[in-house]
């Protein structure tokens, strides 16, 4: 089986569509939870599969570095690695290169480097990052070693790794680049593009094990219309199974998003998915997302917030598609010490596992108070589920609208 979308109804700019993998049917718009390093943080398979998300989300550059793509393959794929038996998409590392090489350059502590009893100089010494046509030399945040992608290898890798889709390898733009350095940034885009898709070509759009493995291009160009408008042109003209749109913008600036989004809408194809990458801090990102036309999502947010003590509650008002809720962006406060005999679930109305499972907002509050490992699972599991939810919940919204086509 190969890759396919359909796109089932639209209102306005919404859309609802199913997207068919190898691995099943993944229906849009949809969030979906990172699996970083082949797990999302605190659940394991049957957490994330009891939240009913129908797709996961794991890292190129993270899987490289440890245990590394070929182990990936020797263990039967990222699929079977993991015990999870759905669609997973890769990204191509490229964010991750350029983010962790910027922090890298920025800690006061010293890099260990492999088979030397020395400490290297300050970090930012280590030029981290390194961009040339050819592919970009980064430093491992691990160890500070040396390592070299270019768009071959990034599809290589992924390959290996055996996810039903796969990203190109993109030079990912800061907001503040200048407009000369944006410029060029989409010029190695495109061409890597070019390269990520020569690769895939040669591999016949399998993976390692032998599926179908679709592959999305990004469209990059930071704050630039002109540049925004020209990259999607130059990234759809490519023929990909789908289009991503990326740069810091994108998910961290919303009303940014909103407008890059206005910017090129009219340019996406229609029978493709459209994909906010790092997108879903908050709820409301998700629901304003959606009316901008977008389809799939991904964000380390909500579990990431769910460890440090944020749970989301609220309630999708489909009149005016707002999630309303008594707490700022939808975040209750566990560790509040109003919590601490409140015996009433996180959301009453919430389908998740720790909600209707008795466990109440006391007893959580207690967990999260003593750094019991308990708590990180419940927690995650809840706001996974939120997001997954508010999906379902605009999908019906948009599929029982009367003004829908």
């Amino acid at each position: 089986m190969s890759f396919s979308f359909d796109l089932l109804a639209t209102k306005n700019k919404m859309r609802v569509g199913v997207m068919h993998t190898p691995h099943g049917d993944v229906p849009t718009p949809i969030f979906m939870p990172v699996g970083t390093q082949g797990s999302v943080k605190g659940l394991d398979a049957a957490d994330v599969a009891n939240t009913q998300s129908p797709i996961m989300l794991a890292n190129t550059y993270h899987l490289y570095l440890r245990p590394g793509e070929e182990v990936v393959h020797t263990l039967g794929g990222i699929q079977r690695m993991m015990n999870w038996d759905k669609p997973v998409l890769t990204d191509s590392g490229g964010f991750q290169v350029f983010s962790l090489g910027e922090q890298l350059k920025g800690k006061n502590s010293k890099i260990k480097i492999p088979n030397s009893n020395t400490l290297t100089p300050e970090p930012s010494t280590l030029n981290p990052t390194v961009i040339s046509d050819s592919g970009v030399e980064f430093t491992s945040h691990l160890d500070g070693s040396k390592h070299f992608f270019t768009p071959t290898k990034a599809i290589e890798i992924q390959q290996k790794i055996g996810a039903d889709i796969m990203m190109t390898f993109d030079e990912c733009t800061p907001d503040a680049a200048d407009k000369n350095i944006a410029a060029r940034a989409i010029e190695r885009t495109y061409q890597w593009a070019i390269e990520c898709k020569q690769q895939w070509e040669r591999g016949d759009r399998l993976t390692a094990q032998g599926k179908y493995q679709a592959l999305f291009g990004i469209i990059q160009g930071a704050m630039h219309e002109d540049l925004r408008k020209e990259s999607t042109q130059q990234i759809v003209s490519l023929g990909f199974d789908g289009i991503a749109v990326g740069g810091e913008t994108i998910g961290y600036n919303m009303p940014g998003t909103g407008e890059v989004m206005e910017w090129i809408e009219s340019l996406l194809p229609v029978n493709k998915p459209r994909y906010a990458m790092g997108l879903g801090k908050n709820p409301q990102d998700i629901v304003d997302a959606v009316t901008l036309g977008f389809d799939m999502f991904d964000c380390v947010a909500p579990t990431r917030l769910a460890r440090n003590g944020a749970l989301y509650n609220g309630k999708l008002d489909k009149r005016t598609l707002k999630v309303e809720s008594e707490f700022n962006h939808c975040r209750l406060g566990i560790g509040n010490s109003r919590f601490a005999l409140d015996q009433t679930p996180i959301q009453d109305d919430c389908d998740c596992y720790t909600c209707v499972s008795g466990y109440t907002r006391a007893y959580l509050h207690h967990l999260f108070k003593t750094k019991e490992l308990s708590y990180y699972r419940l927690a995650s599991i809840h706001n996974v589920r939120f997001m997954i939810r508010l999906c379902d919940q605009l999908r019906s919204q948009i599929l029982t609208s009367p003004s829908h086509s």
